[in-house]
């Protein structure tokens, strides 16, 4: 990461010539100025694809100053900002970026976090690109503000230097609220309500904070210390921590209320695989991505021996799905030596959910994707190991409802191909302890808990969000049901647990 040097230079320079530049009333203040806009962004650089496939360090090296400079200078300050529509939290984006660009860092940093509890961690994984930066008015004419590459280098700013001033707390209410997970809804949650005065208590049922921010999002594209200073900052506004305590069987969630919390949020995420249900899937050599991926990134398998887990590294790698999990997955596959990763995907490429950025990532790395197929039944050796795989070629039809085209069956296009390592990427559903054991909380045909509009679910007192209510989702959205949480819990707090 380029984070030495981050004060900002005091001029940002003049812009080239280009076609590409058009000239936008700018305000800045009560000031308005005519300014040149380059349409084109500052592109962030990266480690080269031969370097990087052989590593796990960070694959985005983040902006300069020069670079934040310059792009910061792109943002038109609009008078009715439509980019905050699409933020999820509701980041006061132009504040933050003006506050950036008139190099004041503590209060870019501080404009941030008063909406952001986890901004080191929403400038590398959320995709702006289908939420703030779309509505940007310069998309209509060229490349939008690079809102999340801003927000990263303000957050890596204020995590190296911690001059980031503390955000203001509420005086106690003598109210205590329990979160299980520390996820992005549940450290969402948590930092909202201590910041509105209550004591809070985070139940995680691993050995360490993060959720699926350790577990499911490898060190390359997510660093896990900036997960670290991520919670560290939760826990400085007065929040608690209990790692190893796995709510449903050490306590119940009715033994909560007895312990004295008045409030519970449940924010476990959907941690429990999808499997494609064919022949062959229980042969060895077969994983699903998350204990894949919980193997390389919770337990550090990609450093083997120094660490105690240990994780198959294949030859040839077949990696099923099409989203973010997949290419997490195949990019991990190829960095731990495999000769050859494969993606199937059933669909074209078009109607892949995972981000573009990644898929190109995962290309330039070297990662072969097959489209339009899948698997039908695995093979397995003498000894019971996978080594092979039929799939068979598909063909787009209607849309479904999901508003992608569904996959048909191509006829006679059965053909074998040789694997020694699958990575199921299909999906995933939440782990039905907690709900099975809590008959007031009313559960969909896919396990997700129901719940209103304000995350409160058929049991009183109880509010959920993220992947548990929606199924696998995305980091910002789970984090933006936390804090629709955390407002209506608020109000519970104060009203002695009346609905408000």
């Amino acid at each position: 990461m380029c984070l030495a040097g981050l004060a900002l230079p005091s001029a940002f320079g003049n812009h080239k010539d280009d076609p590409q530049e058009r000239s936008y009333p700018q305000r800045h203040g009560a000031e308005k100025m005519s300014t040149k806009i380059n349409l084109n962004r500052v592109e962030m650089p990266k480690q080269s694809p031969e370097l990087r496939r052989h590593n796990f360090q960070e694959v985005a090296l983040g902006y300069s100053p020069e670079q934040a400079a310059e792009e910061a200078a792109r943002c038109l300050q609009c008078k009715k900002p439509k980019c905050i529509e699409g933020c999820p939290v509701g980041v006061e984006i132009p504040i933050f970026i003006r506050a950036l660009r008139d190099g004041d860092m503590p209060e870019a940093a501080l404009s941030l976090k008063r909406k952001n509890s986890l901004p080191g961690v929403c400038g590398r994984v959320c995709p702006q690109e289908v939420q703030c930066e779309c509505r940007c008015v310069l998309a209509k004419k060229g490349a939008p503000v690079a809102i999340g590459r801003l927000e990263r280098y303000v957050a890596d700013w204020e995590q190296t230097t911690k001059k980031c001033p503390v955000c203001e707390l509420v005086p106690p209410s003598g109210k205590r609220a329990a979160v299980v997970g520390s996820g992005p809804a549940g450290l969402t949650c948590a930092a909202d309500l201590a910041r509105m005065g209550h004591k809070v208590t985070i139940f995680e049922a691993l050995h360490d904070g993060g959720g699926v921010l350790v577990y499911g999002i490898p060190e390359f594209r997510l660093p896990k210390g900036i997960v670290k200073s991520e919670i560290e900052y939760v826990k400085s506004l007065g929040v608690d921590l209990e790692l190893d305590s796995v709510v449903g069987r050490l306590v119940q969630l009715e033994g909560l209320f007895k312990e004295g919390y008045n409030a519970v949020f449940l924010g476990i995420g959907a941690g429990a695989p999808r499997f494609l249900n064919i022949p062959g899937e229980n042969l060895s050599g077969i994983y699903s991505a998350n204990e894949y991926l919980t193997r390389i990134n919770l337990m550090k398998a990609y450093k083997f021996p120094d660490y105690d887990t240990p994780v198959k590294i294949g030859k040839r790698v077949a990696v099923v799905g099409g989203g973010n999990v997949a290419m997490d997955a195949a990019r991990s596959a190829m960095r731990l030596g495999a000769e050859e990763v494969h993606v199937i995907y059933r669909r074209s490429r078009e109607e892949m959910p995972a981000r573009l950025e990644e898929v190109e990532n995962a290309m330039e790395e070297g990662v072969i994707f097959d489209f339009l197929t899948n698997p039908t039944r695995f093979l397995g050796d003498d000894r019971g190991m996978v080594k092979g795989m039929e799939v068979v070629q598909m063909e787009l039809g209607e849309p479904d409802a999901s508003g992608r085209r569904s996959p048909c069956v191509k006829a006679g296009t059965e053909h074998i191909v040789d694997v020694d390592t699958v990575v199921i990427a299909v999906g995933t559903v939440p782990n039905p302890l907690i709900a099975s054991c809590t008959p007031q909380l009313k559960t969909t045909k896919w396990g997700t808990l129901v719940v209103d509009e304000r995350g409160r679910t058929t049991m009183e007192g109880v509010w959920a969000g993220g992947d548990i209510t929606s199924g696998g989702a995305t980091v910002i959205s789970a984090m933006g049901a936390g804090k629709v949480a955390a407002a209506d819990m608020d109000g519970w707090l104060r009203k002695d647990g009346k609905w408000c």
